[in-house]
């Protein structure tokens, strides 16, 4: 280490107060963090890239300063879900202060790892006070059964109004309205569940059936229609 020639002429003066840092909360624990091995929590946020045209939403299950699980889910141009997929193979195994500073392809999940960074460091995780964390898999459950992000995709227009495409529940097939032409409800097909049923062997209009559902008061509408189509 260089010290310069005023520092090194300079009289010593003892610092009397080193306290250490102050304490954050880590999986039901108080820790005071010094090494990035200190570091635990499960947490997820989103990043968005340069031009804002895309953003990504990211999940990290960190152990002991390494990240042991990972969530990627993106939107916008298609080069992102490539993106993904290589961070996937990336982010595990790897120390929250590597992940930072790896390029993780797109600017999106680069930005998100940046503000997960951010959390997990100042103890706002999700499992700051859940005593000994949450499982690794916990990131997975934030899926559910189908295993696919929950997408909402809604296209309106002043002079045709609203159509819903995706929400929640999955792939809106039709769209019920009153005798206002407001809606009421919609049905909608699960596509998770579509597919589970399919790879069972089940025949494909059935398998659509099985994992149709309506919501709101769509058996009451005066009037359905095609969302895509009307």
């Amino acid at each position: 280490m260089i010290v310069s020639k005023e520092v090194q002429e300079m009289c010593r003066v003892a610092k009397g107060v080193d306290h250490g840092p102050a304490p954050i909360p880590e999986e039901g624990k108080w820790v005071k963090s010094k090494q990035i091995k200190d570091i635990s929590g499960l947490t997820h946020g989103i990043g968005w890239c340069a031009p804002q045209q895309g953003a990504c939403k990211l999940t990290l299950n960190v152990k002991e300063g390494i990240i042991e699980e990972a969530l990627i889910e993106t939107i916008g141009c298609s080069g992102m879900t490539h993106s993904a997929a290589m961070a996937g193979e990336i982010l595990t195994g790897k120390t929250l202060l590597e992940a930072l500073n790896t390029d993780l392809v797109c600017d999106a999940i680069n930005t998100a790892m940046r503000e997960l960074f951010l959390q997990i460091v100042y103890g706002r995780t999700q499992s700051a006070f859940s005593e000994g964390g949450l499982p690794i898999g916990a990131g997975l459950e934030d899926l559910g059964k189908g295993h696919r992000s929950q997408v909402g995709t809604i296209y309106s227009t002043l002079e045709k109004g609203p159509r819903y495409l995706e929400l929640a529940e999955g792939y809106i097939v039709e769209i019920g309205l009153d005798e206002r032409d407001e809606i009421i409800g919609y049905k909608y097909v699960n596509i998770g569940k579509m597919m589970e049923n399919i790879k069972k062997g089940i025949e494909v209009n059935e398998a659509i059936e099985k994992a149709s559902g309506v919501y709101g008061r769509f058996k009451e509408a005066y009037k359905v229609i095609d969302p895509r189509n009307e």
